[in-house]
């Protein structure tokens, strides 16, 4: 006989489950409470890397119905929930989420509804890459220095490179100018390049 559990999640420690458990309940599902699963965590944090959903992938088998209030109780990225559903899935459980008409995200309607969702996502992703791309290229033009400011002045990095010549150590100097090691090889590196392109 199929199964029936809840996973219920808030972001922060202020906010309570409560409401997704009596949503859940008020469309007619009855869930035993050892098989509703609640957690506190970010929904930028991936279900696979959380603590309670792990728990519940762990009890969950094939023919049992997991319940959702909504998709981004499962993730705000909705590449992580459609690979979250597919796994489910292949394990034979089916994901219900009240929000979207109670629908079985596992069955054909589901996953055209999940393709439609995926595709704006991925949209949305790519306006968001074209404005970012566009956005640097502006700065760029108008003269504005991209990236992380160095944290060598250019007569510490002059002084790096004198002393290497002179045979000092990359941990002597890292420690010196308080960078790592790596920070002195871009230096030396930095030089050797102009002084090829040159």
């Amino acid at each position: 006989m199929a199964r029936t559990f809840a996973y219920c999640r808030v972001s922060t420690a202020d906010q309570t489950a409560e409401n997704q458990v009596r949503e859940i309940e008020a469309a007619g599902f009855k869930v035993e409470p050892k098989r509703v699963i609640t957690e506190t965590v970010s929904g930028s944090v991936a279900a696979g890397e959380r603590s309670g959903f792990a728990k519940l992938r762990d009890k969950l088998e094939s023919g049992d119905v997991l319940i959702v209030t909504k998709l981004d109780r499962l993730g705000r990225n909705a590449m992580d929930v459609r690979a979250t559903i597919e796994a489910l899935a292949a394990d034979g459980v089916r994901v219900q989420c009240l929000a979207l008409g109670n629908m079985d995200l596992t069955s054909a309607a589901g996953k055209m509804t999940m393709g439609v969702i995926n595709a704006v996502a991925e949209f949305e992703r790519d306006l968001l890459i074209e404005r970012t791309q566009s956005g640097l290229a502006r700065a760029k033009a108008s003269g504005k220095a991209l990236g992380r400011p160095s944290a060598l002045s250019d007569k510490a990095r002059q002084e790096i490179i004198q002393q290497r010549r002179e045979g000092v150590s990359l941990g002597i100097l890292a420690k010196h100018y308080g960078v790592s090691r790596a920070a002195i090889q871009r230096v030396e590196r930095k030089v050797s390049q102009t002084s090829r392109d040159g």
